[in-house]
């Protein structure tokens, strides 16, 4: 993953989600300081981002230790740019790091990012659409369309803390032997339950994401 960098860190701008859910933290802008990222504590209980200054508001579903951080790739917004026909900015999909080469979706879990002088990243698991993301970006069948497509970003967790900016640059500094990419490990989760056991056995899955597991495959 040589020369990929960090092109924007978005943190919550909150505003109204749709009927039902409140207030959301969805929406993010870049901001041009360098942000503190630490490692935020349980989901429910925790400081639920771990990027100091940015907001989630749904902490059942969002945020803690397996969810600290949220990367996409400016790649695979430009890809939906051009099947969606519109402009897509940085920070739109609800992402803290927007990334230019690295292979976001191709990360295997368990894998270690450096990002800058200090921080290290460790990918967990792809981002699952929610009806939030899909009232925010007002296309039909968005959650579906969003998950047929496998570009779902990786969700990751604070491994050492320290600031990021853009610009920094992202280094794979560790990757498992044989594990499983995070598109892969979406793709299972999403429509193909009899691989799900794979999952369970994939270094760095989050006890998190092992629980929900342990459940739909009732263990």
């Amino acid at each position: 993953m040589n020369g990929g960098r960090v092109i924007s860190v978005n943190l919550a701008v909150p505003e109204p989600g749709p009927k039902g859910v409140g207030t959301t933290g969805i929406n993010k802008r870049p901001v041009e300081h360098p942000v503190a990222v630490r490692a935020p504590g349980p989901k429910t209980t925790g400081l639920h981002s771990g990027l100091v200054g940015d907001q989630i508001f749904d902490i059942k579903h969002h945020g803690g230790d397996d969810q600290a951080v949220y990367a996409y790739a400016r790649e695979d917004l430009d890809w939906w740019e051009r099947e969606l026909g519109r402009s897509l900015p940085g920070g739109l999909f609800g992402e803290n790091l927007t990334t230019t080469g690295v292979d976001v979706n191709g990360a295997v879990i368990g894998e270690t990012w450096r990002i800058g002088e200090e921080l290290l990243l460790r990918t967990t698991f792809g981002r699952i659409p929610c009806m939030t993301f899909q009232a925010k970006m007002n296309e039909p069948h968005w959650v579906k369309r969003f998950a047929a497509e496998n570009r779902p970003g990786a969700y990751l967790s604070v491994v050492c803390p320290g600031d990021v900016r853009a610009g920094d640059p992202v280094e794979v500094v560790d990757r498992p032997a044989g594990g499983v990419s995070i598109g892969e490990a979406f793709r299972i989760w999403m429509h193909d339950q009899a691989e799900l056991p794979r999952l369970l056995e994939a270094e760095g899955i989050g006890e998190g994401l092992r629980a929900d597991l342990r459940k739909r495959l009732r263990l």
